[in-house]
């Protein structure tokens, strides 16, 4: 609170506190120091700063607005030795600290109200356009005005009142207000700010600065050192000789007097506050003609309202105070955990480097004795040659040295006993000697050929960061690449911003508004999902997740598949190369050249919805019973559609056609087909049924009941015939059922 008992230019506690227009206050010597004397015609002045003192005169267009406004003022009181209003700006009196002190007390040099007989040189002085009103103890109509200064820091396009001596900027709001010959004199007494400020320096005890222990209470305060001080320690630290005599020792201010508001003009006590003029008033003021037609209330109940009001919205803003004060704690709280979250991953950073390093350090002596075990493999390969090679000349020595023996034979029937054989060895000595050492190498190199590859490790090592250790944030699903084509959609999503992802999730609803299911986990960002229902809604989203968690889930996307479906026969899912049918027309025609009964089925299968398809009979020449209807997709490839559990099927010929499941046919209907024939297929999975037309009429009732699971479209032909299946088609209205 402290602050808000500061004056905004002293920066010191309130001292005779007088009231502005826009309802900020000064110490009265402050007003006299930064009031300035204005001369018509002459510029407007600019304060640059909150501080007051010095103003700069701007252009001459400059001024306030005229205007006449509602409110009441009285005049305050000059602190001691108080300043002449006209004196220049900056020549503030030097014990301005010393009123400041002493301004509650009745021993003043001057009273408060000592100036409430100039009341009637109030300023008349107004700004049109402001709204802004004060009231003092006197219930005289007169108001103050000011206008903002513009963006650049000028004043506004004002023109000065006529009458006009003295003018002040506020230092807070910068609005320019206008005095006569009165000065800031006729601003009134900010009567609450001096009881606040009483108060609050006698809670505060004004203990001395000076006390190393246990301060005491102060019994003087110096102006200039602005420094408080017991008795003792006066003399001690301040005593009065030398430069600190010339230095003024004040008493500090004393505890707040109560005081009672008294009108100016008739020295009665106010009782009456006037809601028109927003002033206060005596019982004579209220008699006066200036009161007559205006809403009057009794003063205590207007402070009782006014008060209620407020403590209303303190209590407001003091709930919001208090969620701050919360959240602070909440912020400290987070630091701590910051601090050991920060310390904890230090150490784990710290261990995981220590762990890296004897890594290295094992993988080095790893290496290490790689290189001592490949020099004692290439040592004992070369001590091995050198033994050789060795014993080789030991050999060859001794025979040259026996060689040379037994030339020194003198009988020669001896000589010649071993002759024969001496040559035949030294030849063959030296052609192996050639062979085995002037032609032979180190088996090893003495060089090491080998070269560390720590590229790939320094690349790491340079790489070597941090990664994100929570879950990732949600991905983002791209609509303008999703789509949904027949009975599959393709979802594709962007990842997460600055989250490190290991994989992702995409689900899908059954189509039906259900469960989610799983449809794909891995790294790709987009999606295909195949086999799903004709004419359904699937709601799909998606998450990432890393070895921290998962993260929240995208939001959804909802994608419609086909109303009807298009297809073509599977020639992989008839049986491939091998079956013996011929497919062409995009798959969408087929035939067989052999006798025997081949299956062709669809390229996709039937769950739910209610689905049409129609054949075309191209060809039709042999006496062969072609079949129509549906089949799992592990139905027999080579047998007539029907003989199986695994399918469900008409076959007809020229006269007439059967219902054939598991090699069981019934119900024989008259009516075959020809060349150009059409054959249609309904497949109603909503009633479970199946049903077959013969040149757009029914062939027969419903021809299958109880159909639950996959349903591929199938047909089973053999040699002469040749038929086209036709998709994407309406179902046709059947009046049976």
């Amino acid at each position: 609170m402290e602050d808000e008992l500061r004056c905004p230019t002293c920066k010191q506690l309130y001292a005779n506190p007088v009231l502005l227009p826009c309802f900020h206050a000064l110490c009265l010597g402050c007003a006299l120091d930064i009031q300035t004397p204005y001369s018509p015609g002459s510029g407007l002045p600019v304060t640059t700063n909150g501080t007051g003192g010095g103003s700069s005169a701007a252009g001459g267009h400059n001024g306030l607005h005229n205007g006449n406004g509602g409110g009441s003022v009285a005049g305050g009181a000059a602190s001691s030795g108080g300043g002449n209003p006209g004196a220049p700006p900056g020549t503030r009196h030097s014990s301005h600290s010393s009123a400041a002190s002493t301004a509650s007390s009745n021993t003043g040099s001057e009273s408060v109200t000592s100036d409430q007989d100039q009341s009637d040189k109030v300023s008349i002085f107004s700004e049109a356009d402001s709204g802004v009103v004060c009231c003092s103890n006197t219930s005289r109509p007169v108001s103050y005005a000011g206008t903002g200064l513009l963006p650049n820091g000028n004043v506004g396009n004002v023109v000065a009142p006529p009458g006009a001596a003295y003018c002040l900027t506020c230092p807070l709001c910068r609005k320019l207000v206008f005095f006569d010959d009165g000065g800031v004199r006729n601003l009134p007494t900010y009567r609450a700010m001096e009881a606040i400020v009483d108060r609050f320096c006698a809670r505060e005890a004004l203990r001395c600065q000076m006390c190393e222990t246990d301060p005491k209470v102060a019994s003087l305060i110096c102006e200039q050192c602005e420094i408080r001080y017991c008795d003792a320690c006066r003399e001690l630290c301040h005593p009065a000789r030398g430069p600190l005599a010339k230095h003024t020792l004040v008493k500090p201010r004393g505890a707040a007097q109560q005081r009672e508001s008294v009108c100016g003009e008739h020295e009665e006590t106010l009782s009456q506050y006037c809601l028109s003029c927003k002033a206060p008033a005596c019982g004579l003021c209220i008699g006066e003609q200036r009161h007559q037609a205006h809403d009057v209330q009794s003063i205590n109940v207007t402070c009782k309202a006014q008060k209620t009001e407020l403590s209303h919205n303190l209590q407001q803003l003091s709930e919001k105070a208090r969620s701050t004060t919360e959240f602070i704690q909440r912020l400290k709280g987070m630091s701590d955990k910051v601090t050991e979250s920060c310390m904890e991953f230090e150490r784990l950073v710290h261990a995981q480097c220590e762990a890296l390093i004897q890594a290295i350090h094992d993988r080095r002596e790893y290496l290490l004795e790689a290189i001592r075990n490949d020099k004692d493999t290439k040592i004992r390969i070369l001590k091995d040659q050198q033994s050789n090679c060795t014993g080789k000349l030991q050999q060859t020595t001794g025979l040259i040295q026996f060689c040379i023996e037994a030339l020194k034979e003198t009988d020669s029937a001896a000589f010649l006993q071993v002759g024969s054989m001496l040559i035949n060895r030294v030849a063959n000595t030296d052609m192996t000697w050639h062979q085995e050492v002037t032609n032979a190498a180190p088996r090893v190199s003495p060089i090491v050929d080998l070269t560390l590859d720590d590229a790939a490790l320094a690349r790491a090592i340079d790489n070597l960061n941090f990664i994100q250790m929570k879950a990732p944030m949600t991905p983002t699903i791209l609509p303008s690449d999703c789509s949904a084509e027949n009975n599959s959609v393709t979802v594709a999503w962007q990842p997460p911003n600055h989250s490190f992802v290991e994989g992702y999730v995409l689900e899908l609803d059954d189509g039906s508004g259900g469960e989610f299911r799983e449809v794909y986990c891995g790294k790709e960002t987009i999606c295909t999902v195949d086999g799903l229902h004709f004419n359904s809604m699937y709601n799909a989203r998606v998450k990432a997740f890393n070895s921290a968690g998962e993260g929240e889930y995208s939001e959804l996307i909802g994608l419609q598949t086909a109303e009807v479906a298009w297809f073509t026969f599977d020639p992989v899912l008839s049986g491939g190369a091998g079956s013996g049918l011929i497919f062409s027309k995009n798959n969408a025609t087929v035939s067989v050249e052999g006798w025997e009964h081949r299956v062709a089925l669809g390229s996709v299968g039937f769950s739910r919805g209610v689905h049409y398809w129609e054949f075309t009979i191209d060809n039709y020449t042999a006496d062969t019973d072609p079949a129509f209807g549906v089949a799992r997709i592990d139905v027999a490839r080579n047998k007539m559609l029907g003989k199986d559990e695994k399918s469900f099927a008409m076959y007809i010929d020229r006269q007439r056609s059967w219902f054939q499941h598991n090699s069981v046919h019934e119900r024989r209907v008259e009516g075959g087909i020809t060349t150009g024939s059409t054959i249609g297929v309904l497949l109603d999975l909503e009633r479970h049924t199946l049903s077959f037309l013969v040149n757009e009429m029914p062939q027969g009732s419903v021809a299958f009941r109880d159909l639950y699971g996959v349903f591929y479209p199938a047909v089973s032909i053999n040699r002469g015939v040749t038929l086209t299946m036709h998709t994407a088609l309406d179902a046709p209205k059947m009046d049976y059922f």
